[in-house]
C-alpha cells in the first residue's frame, strides 16, 4: 500500500479551507491533512511536523500579505513543495510566485473539478498553472530582496512582521515573551540581513513583497 501524503493547508478563510480539504480528499482519499490560519501557526506546525509532502499556501493571511511568507518558507524549507492558492489571480502575481520558488499556482476561483485535477498533477510531481500563463515570457525578477528575507530565522521574521504592524520593541518583547534586549538583538540582525539601517527601511523592504 502506498504511504499517504501529509498535506498542509494554510489559509485564514474557513470556507475555502473546507473546499480545499474536500478537493484534497477527492484527489487522495487517505491524505493526512493539517491546517494553519496564520503564518505564525504555519511555522510552528512545520517545526513540529516530521515530513510534509505538500504545502498549499494562501498569499494573504495574518503575518503575511503577499510574497514575504512564501520567500521566508522557501528559505527555511528549500525542499518543501509549495503551491500558492490565491484570490490574487493577475498574471504578474502568478509569475512572481513561480519566480520565488512556488511549484504551482491554483486560483481560488477554480471549480472543484479543476482543483482536484491540479492537486493530482501536483502530487504526481508536476507543476500546475492556470491556462494561458507563459512563464518563458516573464522578465527575470531581481532575486536580491526575496533572498534576504529568506535568510531570516522564524523569530526574526515574526519580529519584522510586528515592526510592520507598528509595534515598539517593548510591545514585541511582551507579545513574544522575551526580553527587550533580545528583540533589539533580533532587530539588529534583521537590519544586517536586509542590508538596511533603520526600521522604516526594513518595513519598506517587507512591503515590497506585498500583494495589493
Amino acid at each position: 500500500m502506498e504511504p499517504s501524503y501529509n498535506i498542509v493547508i494554510a489559509d485564514d478563510h474557513p470556507l475555502f479551507r473546507n473546499a480545499l480539504y474536500q478537493a484534497v480528499h477527492m484527489a487522495v482519499s487517505d491524505a493526512n491533512l493539517l491546517e494553519a490560519d496564520t503564518i505564525d501557526g504555519l511555522l510552528q506546525l512545520l517545526e513540529q511536523s516530521a515530513e510534509v509532502d505538500l504545502l498549499l499556501l494562501d498569499l494573504k493571511m495574518p503575518g503575511a500579505n503577499g510574497f514575504s511568507g512564501l520567500t521566508h518558507l522557501r528559505g527555511l524549507y528549500p525542499d518543501l513543495p509549495i503551491v500558492v492558492v490565491s484570490a490574487s489571480e493577475e498574471e504578474s502575481v502568478i509569475k512572481k510566485a513561480m519566480q520565488l520558488g512556488a511549484m504551482g499556482f491554483i486560483p481560488k476561483s477554480s471549480p472543484m473539478k479543476q482543483l482536484v485535477t491540479a492537486l493530482n498533477q501536483i502530487l504526481d510531481g508536476e507543476g500546475w498553472l492556470p491556462e494561458g500563463i507563459d512563464l518563458s515570457a516573464s522578465s527575470p525578477q531581481e532575486p536580491g530582496l526575496a533572498e534576504k528575507i529568506s535568510l531570516l530565522t522564524p523569530q526574526q521574521y515574526r519580529v519584522l512582521v510586528m515592526l510592520n504592524e507598528g509595534l515598539l520593541n517593548k510591545q514585541i518583547a511582551f507579545e513574544l515573551g522575551v526580553s527587550e534586549a533580545t528583540i533589539k538583538a533580533h532587530v539588529t540582525a534583521i537590519f544586517r540581513k536586509l542590508e538596511v539601517s533603520n526600521r522604516t527601511q526594513a518595513v519598506i523592504a517587507l512591503q515590497q513583497l506585498e500583494v495589493d
